[in-house]
């Protein structure tokens, strides 16, 4: 018999209430009754503890794990591992031997802690993330962070700036440290993010399939004795409760929550990264199987469950042989589910342990480089599935390990919004040159290059195109091969508030456009699904809605290196209860990351113009698609409901194309219509990343539309399509590509020297700007936010 039980079976519901609040915990009165009869009996307090993480949103996926596994496709013939494990892993390159280059990729969200904490948050963001592609055997070699934040010139404006120059600060505190290269993201602003940003982060990494480790118990250990190694900083009560802190809504008068965030230490994750290394060397010299993983939500209770119930194994923990900070007796509960930064376990042989140790012991010197840091052996891996730890030479937790691990699932009502708006009527003669200045100069369209410099992108030596060169983020991972990986992050939170399935399949179509705009294939996507509360009918139907989206555009556009199969969602993660203290949800915001590749890196192109006489085309055509434009926005202070249509057939073969153009070696530079449309994008490709540009454009806006839409229209509409610069006199061969793909190409003008871009149409000048006026706008805007002056 277990002591200090808690007396949950023979208390009211009223009473059980009142025990769940007095000790911190978020368990609905069920959900507790519910441990009881798992148990058969009353749980102590570090059971009700372990359950109140496993059972939470943020690990146990209760509201989402049935949707996502019924609408979702993971599997295609290059997919290694999908959802389920730390990250998710594809072959990219054939390597020798027989063996594969893998791609290693995960996706997560550290919204809440951020808000909270924005410098801390977002550190701990990257700090989590990257040990969840090191602990697949990976090298990390980049990370991408999707950020939204509030409205910085509304009533909120001092705290939405304060908190977005403190995630900047974070990611760059924390990654550049670690010697990660930061490969792109993208940033929104929108009043409804006020109370709740969303901070997401991807990592990435390369392995070779032959060495990727798993997140379990080797089998090896039903034939010889196994032994779970604590590794990393000593254990305190930082972060207890975060995961349960993840998975309700954010309230007014944060400093209760502030405990929940974890403290970030770069510089020792690169220690424990290179001592770790040296330890799976170790390993593989030896012929030992091993089973590695982080310890992220939930601490030891759960890295050692998990790891235990994956490989069909018990586990035995000694909670007095944990090293703890300053020595410190924190209660069993804080012990055991404490969030401390930068942790690993591995389950290795008893007789490889005495390796292990003096290789972080001692070669590296764990405890001398920050006190109370070291590897410390925890747990006895035992063969009858049973669960258990002990504290004081007494049992606080004692079940069967599936009980632990196997989690709660909850089929949520769903009831559809159907908000009540309509596109405005355009106002005929509105001054084109005044409205285009204002969208340039939106923070949501403005140049974030000043933020892109806050973060070392060449660390490490792979960089191709950097962030703000191009759609998408480019490297080189295999050094003497000319294989390039690139990774572009999207979601536009405006489609989602008016229609959630699109938003979700948008989310998948502009990241797959963006990778092939650089010329690489689309291979894979992971999803952080960010919405509100999911026990409110609506917003889990947006969330269904979006997640049908998301899978429906996966299959529609397909794994085009293998036909016949469905782009792969091979990792992600699921953020419910994003919404502040007076109940207002965020706008459903599902962010896709796409992973592209291509054969050869010499051939991708950036977004800016080259050369005085070379051709601009439109691949594709704006439709009448003007609702959740960055115009109407900006322009008409209005959303509308028109969103583009996501149209699957057209997106494969606009992306096809434009694939061949770059295989032929015609591309000069590319750029997706997305947010802002066409005329937002071709004045992108002018200006260039850093404002260097200097060729101007004229555009004949009434030869771009069949539909005989008028200017405003076609040069804001946000239908999907690229702009695509080539060497003159090939328009006859882009048309048969076009052709062959049925897509519709459009010539769109040629580069002259003069520094203008001109709008007209029936050969009338509608608006004509010069680069400088567009530069110094779009350069500038959004430094003030940031933390610089117009001048800097």
């Amino acid at each position: 018999m277990l002591k200090g039980t808690i007396p949950i079976a023979g208390s009211d519901d009223g009473r059980v209430a009142a025990i769940l609040e007095e000790n911190g915990l978020n368990l609905a009165v069920g959900e507790a009754r519910r441990v009881v009869e798992l148990l058969g009996r009353d749980p102590t307090i570090v059971e009700l503890t372990i359950f109140n993480t496993m059972w939470s949103e943020h690990c146990s996926y209760k509201s989402s794990r049935r949707l996502l596994g019924e609408l979702l496709p993971t599997k295609a013939p290059n997919v290694v591992l999908g959802p389920g494990e730390d990250a998710g892993v594809i072959r990219y390159a054939e390597a020798e031997g027989g063996d594969w280059h893998c791609l290693v990729i995960a996706h997560e969200s550290h919204n809440h802690p951020s808000q909270v904490l924005p410098v801390e948050g977002a550190a701990t963001g990257i700090g989590g993330i990257v040990r969840d592609v090191y602990c697949m055997g990976a090298d990390v070699v980049g990370v991408l962070d999707p950020l939204r934040f509030g409205d910085p010139a509304g009533p909120n404006a001092r705290q939405v700036i304060s908190i977005a120059r403190g995630v900047v600060d974070g990611i760059a505190q924390y990654g550049n440290p670690l010697g990660v290269p930061n490969l792109g993201g993208d940033i929104a602003f929108d009043p409804r993010f006020d109370e709740n940003c969303l901070v997401n982060v991807v990592a990435v990494g390369t392995v070779l399939e032959s060495r990727v480790l798993r997140s379990r118990v080797p089998e090896e250990a039903a034939r010889m004795p196994y032994r779970i190694v604590l590794i990393g900083k000593p254990t305190d009560d930082s972060g207890f409760g975060g995961a349960a802190f993840a998975s309700e809504d954010l309230v007014d008068g944060e400093q209760a929550n502030r405990g929940a965030v974890q403290v970030p230490d770069p510089f020792l994750k690169r220690v424990l990264t290179v001592a770790t290394r040296r330890v799976l060397e170790l390993a593989r010299e030896k012929k030992y199987v091993i089973g590695f993983k982080d310890l992220g939500a939930g601490g030891i209770a759960c890295v050692t469950s998990e790891l235990a119930h994956a490989g069909g194994f018990g586990v035995i923990i000694d909670l007095d042989a944990v090293n703890t900070a300053m020595g410190y007796a924190f209660p069993p509960a804080v012990v055991s589910c404490s969030e401390t930064q930068e942790r690993y376990a591995l389950a290795v042989p008893e007789e490889f342990v005495p390796d292990v140790l003096r290789v972080y012991n001692e070669e590296f010197e764990l405890p001398r480089l920050y006190h109370g840091a070291g590897a410390v052996v925890i747990a006895e891996v035992t063969r009858d599935r049973m669960y258990r730890i002990e504290s004081g030479g007494e049992a606080v937790c004692e079940t069967p390990v599936d009980v632990i691990t196997t989690g709660i699932s909850y089929d949520r009502p769903s009831k559809a919004r159907r908000p009540a708006i309509k596109d405005p009527p355009l106002q005929p003669g509105r001054p084109l040159r005044d409205d285009f200045l204002k969208i340039l100069g939106s923070p949501n369209i403005a140049s974030k290059n000043y933020v892109f410099k806050h973060y070392d992108s060449e660390v490490q030596g792979r960089a191709v195109l950097r962030p703000g060169e191009a759609d998408a983020g480019v490297i080189a991972p295999l050094p003497g091969r000319a294989v390039g990986l690139a990774f572009s992050v999207d979601g536009n939170p405006w489609y989602g508030a008016i229609d959630p399935y699109q938003g979700g399949a948008l989310a998948v179509c502009e990241a797959a456009r963006n990778v092939a705009a650089v010329g690489a294939v689309p291979s894979a996507i992971t999803d952080c699904l960010n919405y509100g509360n999911p026990e409110v009918p609506e917003v889990f139907w947006e969330f269904t809605e979006g997640v049908r989206g998301i899978g429906d555009a996966c299959r529609g556009i397909g794994l085009i290196s293998h036909e016949g199969h469905p782009l792969p969602v091979v990792s992600g993660n699921v953020s419910f209860y994003n919404q502040g203290a007076r109940g207002k949800a965020i706008p459903p915001s599902p962010i896709v990351c796409c992973v592209g590749v291509v054969e050869d890196y010499s051939r991708c192109r950036s977004l800016a113009f080259k050369e005085e006489g070379d051709e601009v085309f439109l691949v594709g055509e704006p439709l009448a698609e003007l609702g959740g434009s960055e115009y109407l926005r900006t322009v008409y202070g209005a959303e509308g409901a028109s969103v583009p249509k996501a149209d699957f057939v057209r997106e494969r073969g606009q992306i096809r194309a434009v694939l061949e153009m770059h295989r032929r070696g015609w591309v000069r530079a590319c750029h997706d219509i997305s947010q802002g449309g066409l005329l937002t994008a071709v004045a992108e490709m002018a200006l260039g990343p850093a404002g260097e540009g200097s060729l101007g454009l004229a555009i004949e806006a009434s030869n771009l539309s069949a539909a005989g839409l008028g200017a405003e229209t076609v040069l804001f509409s946000e239908t999907g399509g690229f702009v695509v610069e080539v060497g003159p006199g090939i328009e006859r061969d882009l048309l048969a590509v076009c052709a062959h793909n049925r897509v519709q190409l459009r010539r769109l003008g040629v580069l002259r020297k003069g520094g203008r871009l001109v709008v007209t149409a029936a050969d009338a000048i509608l608006a004509s700007w010069s680069l400088d006026e567009l530069r110094g706008i779009y350069l500038t805007a959004c430094r003030p936010i940031f933390g610089a002056g117009k001048g800097a």
